[in-house]
């Protein structure tokens, strides 16, 4: 093992039993799978079997882990086919150790100051595990689970590492506090309109940026630069319709035809609600219980760029 990687993980080390001891802060940060995995991992030379995965890292998981496993079909087998088929994944993925103390001192100030502003935050855990290459994480009422390499390996986004994890976990953290009928909504569901689910994401890039720093979504910003009026007309006319291809979930794109810019557009919404209302923490709360799309929408004040 390299002497870069061990002090990586003995640092993970050392955050993860602390911050599992002690009371408060909440929510937890857990990193203690990563230290595991590459544990495993380097012990067979980076080839582990499946049996190896299932029985000296999956099972002894933490709890987020296995929702994860439960939920996104990761198995031993499934990720030992997925380390012989992109190896550089997970050797890549070392690259983002030796920033998880510093995101994990970060995430937890940014959650505290969600809690102080909003009081009604659920305290919900964020796990940092590795998966099966995707997907980048998941995030249920029980807390925030994200893999390791999928976002390491998500280079389109912010270019800088430690940022990427905090403002994409950020995101994520917004979700959990989204009322039952918005972590709900899915392509396809009815409601899953253009407009509610540029809404529900776009609290989460909100949410980001007001705890954090930015949003999750780091490269919206220069691929949208000068073609605001352009998207946000677009969007309008859009924005009944529940074919969501155009807007939604449709991969990162490039700087020329952007991708999941429902995010960026739902964000500017909800920036322009929060802005707009005299009462901070209202305004929250409207956001995460938020009902009525339509009603939110009028409620904003939000103009298309340019009208």
């Amino acid at each position: 093992m390299v002497r870069g990687l061990s002090a990586a993980l003995a640092a993970i080390a050392l955050w993860a039993p602390a911050l599992g001891a002690q009371a408060a802060p909440k929510p937890q940060i857990v990193t203690e799978d990563v230290a595991r995995f590459y544990r495993v991992y380097d012990a067979a030379g980076g080839h582990p079997t499946a049996e190896q995965l299932d029985r000296d890292y999956l099972a002894p998981g933490t709890p987020g882990l296995h929702q994860l496993a439960k939920l996104r079909n990761v198995t031993g087998a499934r990720m030992a086919a997925a380390i012989e088929a992109h190896p550089e994944t997970y050797e890549n993925a070392r690259r983002c150790l030796a920033v998880l103390p510093a995101v994990t001192r970060r995430l937890t100030a940014a959650l505290a100051k969600l809690s102080a502003l909003y009081p009604e935050a659920k305290p919900a855990p964020v796990t940092i595990a590795v998966g099966r290459g995707r997907p980048v994480g998941i995030t249920e009422p029980g807390g925030v689970t994200m893999g390791l390499e999928a976002l390491c390996a998500a280079d389109f986004m912010n270019p800088n590492l430690e940022d990427r994890f905090v403002h994409t976990i950020a995101h994520e953290y917004g979700h959990v506090q989204q009322s039952p009928a918005q972590q709900a909504l899915d392509p396809g569901v009815p409601g899953a309109t253009v407009l509610a689910m540029s809404l529900m994401e776009g609290a989460g890039e909100f949410t980001a940026e007001l705890i954090s720093g930015e949003v999750g979504d780091h490269q919206h910003a220069a691929w949208t630069r000068g073609k605001e009026a352009q998207i946000e007309a677009a969007f309008v006319r859009d924005e009944d319709k529940t074919d969501l291809s155009a807007w939604m979930y449709n991969g990162p794109g490039d700087a020329e035809h952007p991708g999941d810019l429902g995010y960026w557009v739902g964000y500017r919404i909800v920036k322009a609600y929060y802005d707009r209302a005299p009462d901070k923490h209202a305004a929250l709360k409207a956001i995460y219980e938020m009902a009525d799309p339509k009603a939110f929408l009028a409620q904003s004040g939000w103009k298309p760029a340019g009208s």
